[in-house]
């Protein structure tokens, strides 16, 4: 908060006091703007999905599968995984000439596809990616909330005439509300955060279509040296975030 009002390019040792001006210069900057957009976009796309599917898989999983301990591994593996590694893999996986999902494009006779280079698709490509990587963390997280509820409700509620859907509306999704709002608000931060992704795979491009507000701020403090503008955009991410984990308070407690 405090270099956010000084003017420092980390090369000289003198900070210019600037008072609100990085504020002002942020409130008119188009590329902020579109970074913040890009990082609202990237959550819409990545943490419903990943809450999801990791709830789906949970429910499988908590059910009597042959092989649970080896599908929770496979479904985890990706968790503990170095994000740079699966960066490079991915990067690989879309690449346009050699890339695996061009490839499987081009044995049926359909196009290939710039997964990483067309600006309306990039930031959906790197979402996927980010899908399939933390999928496992939120489906153990489920587990673990599942395996807490008494097996005597779900009795109960199968003696009224209850069905599998309403069995897992009227009685699991209440019981694992503090579970899903872990879930969610931990989803969410990490989604705002997204970083390592976007520096490996695309670097804010083609056309900043990646370039998301943790991004943007490094760019300013380790590319462009200005360490002051860039805790401005630091102080505007915390309330991005806080705006968001409230909203989602208020509707996981209705």
């Amino acid at each position: 908060l405090w270099l956010s009002c000084y003017r420092w390019d980390m090369m000289r040792p003198n900070r210019a006091f600037i008072g609100f001006d990085n504020y002002q210069r942020m409130l008119q900057d188009d590329r902020f703007w579109n970074a913040t957009q890009n990082t609202l976009a990237y959550v819409l796309m990545s943490v419903p999905a990943s809450i999801v599917l990791g709830f789906f898989a949970a429910l499988l999983l908590n059910s009597n599968l042959r092989g649970r301990a080896v599908f929770r591994t496979a479904f985890f593996a990706p968790v503990v995984t170095s994000t740079v590694a699966l960066s490079m893999v991915w990067s690989w996986i879309y690449h346009p000439e050699l890339g695996l999902l061009n490839g499987m494009l081009d044995t049926v006779g359909a196009a290939g596809i710039g997964w990483l280079r067309e600006p309306s698709i990039a930031l959906l490509s790197i979402a996927i990616m980010s899908i399939w990587k933390n999928v496992g963390f939120v489906m153990v997280i489920f587990l673990a909330g599942l395996q807490q509820i008494p097996r005597d409700l779900y009795g109960a509620a199968q003696v009224d005439g209850a069905g599998t859907v309403q069995v897992q509306r009227d009685v699991t999704l209440p019981m694992l509300r503090p579970t899903l709002f872990f879930v969610v608000v931990t989803s969410t931060i990490d989604a705002t955060q997204v970083f390592t992704q976007i520096d490996v795979m695309t670097q804010g491009g083609p056309a900043q279509s990646t370039e998301v507000m943790v991004y943007y701020l490094y760019f300013r403090a380790f590319r462009s040296f200005e360490m002051g503008y860039a805790s401005t955009i630091a102080w505007a991410l915390f309330f991005v975030v806080i705006i968001l984990t409230l909203v989602q308070n208020r509707f996981i407690r209705r």
